[in-house]
């Protein structure tokens, strides 16, 4: 890295779209732990619904191993999402896409069939990719709320200033 003045080079001071690594580790740990918690409301619907004999931990012996999925999943989602944008350098919908790709491939792999993991894969990762390129949000294009009042209320028309007789 090139040094100016004595003062080492900062890239996220250097220019606003620099990119800025992401830790992969500790982001794949946080989104596998946000994961097994909805796998662990999945996994206590499932015990609600089911019919069975092994009482209210049978979200945890019956159906358990949907709650490990949903983790992997998270966890393999945001780990090949922070490494595809790290050795990139660039943060845009296609880390997204590789990331979406291979928790597909792991949800198919654990159906034990490879056309429905390659398929999954290319749903997933197609959605996700789609999802990230159109601004990652459902909603469209964010705004402030100064920016939907001045859309919410009229303006008054601008009224064009007619020539005099002396500015002719």
């Amino acid at each position: 890295m090139a040094e100016h003045a004595g003062q080492p080079h900062d890239a996220s001071a250097a220019e606003p779209g620099a990119y800025s690594p992401k830790p992969s580790l500790q982001y794949a740990s946080a989104v596998a732990l946000q994961a097994a918690g909805i796998g662990a409301f999945v996994s206590a619907v499932q015990n609600a619904l089911g019919s069975h004999t092994r009482g209210a931990l049978g979200f945890l012996t019956r159906s358990g191993g949907t709650i490990g999925v949903f983790a992997a999943m998270g966890a393999t989602f945001a780990f090949t999402e922070a490494a595809v944008a790290n050795t990139r350098e660039k943060d845009d919908a296609l880390n997204g896409a590789a990331g979406a790709c291979a928790a597909g491939f792991l949800a198919g792999i654990r159906a034990r069939s490879l056309p429905m993991a390659v398929a999954s894969c290319a749903v997933m990762g197609a959605a996700m990719g789609t999802f990230d390129y159109g601004g990652k949000s459902l909603y469209g294009i964010p705004e402030t709320q100064e920016e939907r009042r001045r859309r919410f209320f009229k303006q008054p028309p601008t009224i064009p200033k007619l020539a005099t007789a002396s500015e002719e």
